[in-house]
């Protein structure tokens, strides 16, 4: 069974910079597309960012500049660089691997809170 484990949320001044892991396990890693998806309460689920198997990556408009997105295939571990955080940034923080529209995995979730 696919295993998307998150890890690196937490509570965090505005401003202030956060790094988000998913280890993966049990699938080919280097051949999924890996991405970041976030749910603030009473909103939908948004793209945040993801990255190809190629390493292109596809990023949030209001994310721009500020998240990175990077994959490590020896480690089977995609990243997501948070910084110069923004209240509106908190939501829970899943991780998702994806081969096509119908082959899709799931993390559990992580929490990213940022308030002073």
């Amino acid at each position: 069974q696919v295993q998307l484990v998150e890890s690196g949320g937490g509570l965090v001044q505005p401003g202030g910079s956060l790094r988000l892991s998913c280890a993966a396990s049990r699938i080919i890693f280097s051949s999924y597309t890996m991405g970041w998806y976030r749910q603030a309460p009473g909103k939908q689920r948004e793209s945040v960012a993801t990255i190809t198997s190629g390493r292109s990556t596809n990023y949030l408009d209001s994310v721009k500049g500020r998240f990175t997105i990077s994959r490590d295939n020896t480690k089977n571990t995609v990243y997501l660089q948070m910084n110069s955080l923004k209240p509106e940034d908190t939501a829970v923080y899943y991780c998702n691997a994806a081969r096509s529209s119908t082959i899709s995995h799931w993390g559990q979730g992580t929490q990213v809170t940022v308030s002073s």
